[in-house]
């Protein structure tokens, strides 16, 4: 059996957001979690050795690269994310997470004088973690709440006041200034889960013939589409847009305003990267279970690499090849270099401990099986020996998936002897667009049957007694986790909720407006449809529950508030129903202490053990 406390404590380069290469191409700075705190991180990247190799899991040395802790990181409390060079490559900008709560941040560092500056101090509302330098590198293009929606900023370094300078009124989520200055790409939420692209002039004024100044429109790209991304001549935007039922990469021409594409595929292509020459450009290609990068140069064929048979994220190009990262089942998220003339490549981090390099992690499996009314669901299945136990495991989002991940909790549970089946239920990403919107307006009806049908496929196939099979799940997968315990509680013999909600009306009141626009565009306005929000609400049909109940919460969660669990905790308590609650009080929606992610993990599992072996 692996040892659940010792897969918890191995660290991990941060996946969720970039990390960057300076503009010399001789450093990567990026936010990793070796110390049990997450910090950013510097190294050279310069010299070092390659290998070919094809499998992560079989490298036996060290780091390839030389690395160390940049000093700011020691001195300022709080988790640093999303580091970004200046253009000049003098100053770096990331965003600081000081109490779990996403309220992030702006921090600016001085690398020359080695002096750290907030600033958004001190501040009442929150920013995202994605920026943009301006080209100077005197001004910072950010996202802020300040006026509600996360709207477009800008942030002098002087001290100049900031200001607003575009709101689109729908949640922006990424922003990206052109190499000449003159433009600015604003992601923002669409309708459903859609995103969209507004390119932005800056500083553009256009003449006529008499020189009378005309101002340049903002132009929206009429398409779904996310991960702006310029070419170094400022020429082309590109982007992952929906092309028929996949996403593949667009180019947006900002002179003509035409769309072109750089490649059709099935599957998901995101993530776009220019080369430093602007001749090539890269992406990752999403198919189920796998990833790879792709990349394609003028008109020459689209080429695929990859570092495993896992997943691959963010790549960004140096003068020789890409730098990725990578994680699989056996092998956390590490960076990773790829020459892209031959099959070399370079490992740069080393998060897994000598002493896993051999240890035995159970594969996951792609399998599918029969949803309530029919349809084929798509999951993840790890397979545990002569296994009588299993858990369903549901993911959140919920447009995200259970890909070939680096997955302790799984990985644990399998050499446990328990079996896990985590469902792609209808709502999840990686299946095309229709299976994304499936469950729109049908939140915890439609992604509830399907998870539940994962009972059936377990004792059918021999994989779990009828009464040993538990339900667990994080955020969305924790309000599944609920769903599943109210609508089919029959069928578990246990719960545990992870950061869940449990009261859609209780839940959009007490929202940022990011959040509120998310849930009316894909639950409807909740006083039109408030039968639907209420009969969706686990909250209101505790009564139902008859089994075991575990919930486990952080008290500074913006997405899923404490107070969700806690309301729940004392209407089970008052039915006279058996209920555990963790209450992790300086912990957000994604805890970020190491010790209270083992702790929390290790006693999910302790309560999911008392009833499936006993």
């Amino acid at each position: 059996m692996l040892d659940l406390s010792q897969l918890l404590r191995v660290p991990y380069v941060d996946s969720g957001l970039k990390f960057d290469i300076s503009p010399d191409g001789q450093r990567l700075v990026f936010a990793w979690n070796k110390t049990g705190r997450w910090e950013l991180y510097e190294m050279s990247l310069r010299g070092g050795r390659s290998s070919r190799r094809s499998n992560p899991q079989h490298n036996q040395g060290g780091p390839s690269l030389e690395e160390h802790s940049l000093e700011i990181t020691s001195a300022i409390d709080g988790s640093k994310f999303s580091p970004k060079f200046s253009p000049d490559g003098t100053m770096l900008a990331y965003a600081l997470d000081i109490d779990g709560s996403e309220s992030y941040h702006i921090v600016v560092h001085d690398l020359s004088t080695n002096l750290s500056t907030d600033l958004t101090p001190h501040i009442a509302y929150a920013h995202q973690p994605n920026f943009s330098w301006s080209p100077d590198g005197k001004i910072l293009a950010v996202l802020s709440d300040k006026h509600g929606q996360f709207a477009l900023h800008l942030i002098h370094l002087d001290g100049t006041p900031g200001r607003m300078i575009k709101n689109v009124f729908r949640p922006c989520w990424d922003v990206a200034w052109s190499p000449d200055g003159q433009w600015i790409a604003l992601e923002a939420e669409s309708t459903a889960s859609d995103r969209s692209i507004y390119v932005m002039p800056i500083n553009r004024p256009r003449k006529t013939g008499k020189g009378k100044p005309i101002k340049v429109p903002t132009t929206k790209l009429d398409l779904n589409a996310q991960h702006p991304a310029w070419s170094p001549d400022s020429k082309f935007l590109a982007f992952s847009g929906e092309n028929g039922e996949w996403h593949d990469i667009g180019l947006f021409n900002v002179e003509t305003q035409e769309i072109t594409w750089v490649n059709e595929s099935t599957g998901d292509d995101t993530q776009p990267a220019w080369s430093r020459s602007g001749e090539t450009i890269g992406w990752v290609h999403s198919e189920g279970a796998r990833t790879s990068f792709q990349f394609k140069k003028g008109s020459d064929v689209v080429k695929q690499k990859k570092v495993g048979d896992g997943v691959h994220y963010l790549p960004q190009f140096t003068d020789e090849g890409v730098v990725i990262l990578y994680e699989d089942p056996r092998h956390p998220c590490d960076l990773w270099k790829i020459n892209l003339e031959d099959d070399s490549i370079q490992q740069l981090t080393n998060s897994l401990p000598d002493d896993l390099r051999n240890a035995e992690f159970i594969q996951p499996e792609e399998v599918s099986y029969p949803g309530k009314d029919g349809m084929q669901i798509p999951a993840l299945l790890y397979r545990a020996k002569d296994s009588k136990r299993a858990v369903i495991n549901i993911h959140g989002g919920p447009n995200w998936l259970f890909q070939f991940l680096w997955h302790p909790i799984m990985s644990y549970m399998a050499s446990r002897g328990w079996t896990v089946l985590a469902p792609n239920y209808r709502g999840s990403t990686g299946y095309g667009k229709k299976w994304q919107n499936a469950s729109r307006y049908d939140m915890g009806g439609v992604d509830t049957d399907d998870c539940a049908a994962g009972v059936k496929y377990l004792i059918e196939n021999g994989l779990a007694d009828k009464d040993k099979i538990g339900v667990t799940g994080r955020s969305h997968g924790g309000y599944l986790t609920m769903t599943c315990m109210t609508m089919y509680p029959e069928l578990f013999a246990a719960g545990s909720a992870v950061v869940p909600f449990l009261n859609w009306l209780k839940s959009h009141k007490n929202s940022r407006e990011d959040l509120q626009h998310w849930n009316i565009e894909n639950m409807g306005d909740p006083e039109d449809n408030k039968e639907l929000w209420i009969a969706r609400s686990p909250y209101f049909f505790l009564d139902k529950v008859n089994a075991p109940v575990q919930m486990i919460c952080g008290g500074n969660d913006p997405r899923c508030p404490a107070s969700e669990s806690l309301d729940a905790r004392d209407k089970l308590v008052e039915l006279g129903k058996e209920v555990e609650l963790l209450l992790y009080k300086d912990e957000g929606h994604s805890f970020l202490d190491t010790e209270n992610i083992i702790d929390s993990e290790v006693r999910r599992v302790e309560f999911l053990a008392k009833v499936l072996e006993n």
